[in-house]
């Protein structure tokens, strides 16, 4: 046991002498917070807008200026003419075009109903599909006002069915709230796998992991004297981070705590098992960065960060069974946001273990201690 005190001594001065690390200990989350949690968004906040009026009338004006009152659209001014404004489209200078045809005034007051081409960039299709909802509800909620008025104040109007939404879990319906526990879990990925991984291929690369290998210290030793420096990091980062989410973006934190990081605590096991893994497979740093690079990829885009798991193909949920990132996001997320208890998140728990065990197990056998 005390020579795997030593070790752990040994690790966190070298650590803290390595001016590269620092940064990325201290400085990572703060940039990834501050930066992904208010860039990556699915939320429409800024939609350009080009209206070709064919018709010039009032009802056609009314209509452009609802737009304009909205704080989701912004007016790109555009010639009376689609060409000119599908020039915009390809430019990228508009995101969508509204064309009202001549007579849209004349078949509104004739009861004919009325029709509008709407123009929509689908490079993106979330993005597209939120336009054209937007863009649709608008022109609904005007077409519903004018027939009101063609009614009448003395008719009696039918009743309707009254509904009230109540959001759950994230009544603001703020996105940040999504995904800054995305993020916590990439960041704690990072500390794990890739530190550590490139702090045993440096011991390598300087030499001194041959003084080790000659010295009476066994491989259990210096494997837990190795990863234990790292495991505690990486569980400082989560609640460093925890406390950079609430104090800037209000994240709210309804489970228990003690549940979040006892589970953080064995993907953990799992990152340094990887990072072990890649560590013994490889022989310099730029060889690490590579391969945790590609595995780290793989793992966030299917991991459930952006989009949900369940909308995924067959097989990308098969994949996601050995995949300890999408766990990690879907037990983190649950804790943090419904409030989960230990019953709702037991299955992630057993899975989370298997793997750890399993990972680790690999990573022991395959590195070897030489003379």
């Amino acid at each position: 046991m005390r020579i795997i005190l030593y070790i752990i001594q040994k690790e966190f001065l070298q650590i803290f002498r390595n001016k590269t690390m620092l940064p990325i200990i201290f400085m990572v989350p703060i940039v990834q917070l501050l930066i992904l949690a208010n860039a990556a968004t699915f939320e429409m906040k800024n939609i350009n807008l080009s209206v070709v009026d064919f018709d010039n009338s009032l009802r056609s004006r009314e209509i452009i200026r609802r737009f304009d009152a909205s704080p989701f659209y912004s007016i790109v001014p555009t010639e009376q003419s689609v060409e000119k404004a599908v020039e915009l489209v390809h430019a990228n200078k508009t995101d969508a075009v509204l064309i009202i045809p001549q007579n849209f005034e004349k078949d509104f007051d004739n009861s004919i109903q009325p029709r509008v081409q709407l123009l929509v960039n689908a490079i993106n299709g979330t993005s597209a599909a939120l336009t054209n909802a937007y863009t649709s509800s608008i022109l609904i909620s005007y077409s519903q006002n004018i027939m009101l008025e063609k009614i009448g104040t003395n008719i009696v109007k039918p009743s309707s069915i009254s509904t009230q939404t109540s959001y759950w879990y994230n009544p603001e319906l703020k996105y940040s709230h999504f995904m800054v526990p995305g993020i916590l879990v990439i960041l704690v990925t990072i500390i794990g796998m890739f530190l550590t991984a490139l702090n045993l291929v440096r011991e390598k690369e300087i030499g001194t992991i041959e003084q080790i290998n000659v010295t009476p210290i066994k491989r259990y030793q210096f494997i837990i004297g190795k990863l234990i420096p790292f495991w505690i990091i990486a569980m400082f980062e989560l609640g460093f981070g925890l406390l950079i989410g609430k104090l800037l973006f209000n994240i709210p934190i309804n489970g228990s705590l003690l549940l979040l990081f006892s589970f953080a605590g064995i993907f953990l096991v799992v990152a340094l098992g990887g990072g072990l893994l890649i560590s013994s497979s490889s022989s310099s740093q730029q060889q690490v960065m590579f391969v945790a690079f590609f595995f780290m990829i793989i793992f966030i885009l299917m991991s459930g960060i952006f989009t949900p798991t369940e909308s995924m193909p067959n097989w990308a949920k098969t994949f996601n069974h050995i995949n300890p990132l999408c766990y990690f996001m879907k037990v983190n997320r649950m804790i943090l946001l419904k409030g989960a208890r230990f019953s709702d998140v037991s299955d992630s728990f057993i899975s989370i273990s298997i793997l750890a065990i399993t990972i680790l197990t690999f990573a022991i056998r395959r590195y070897r201690k030489t003379t």
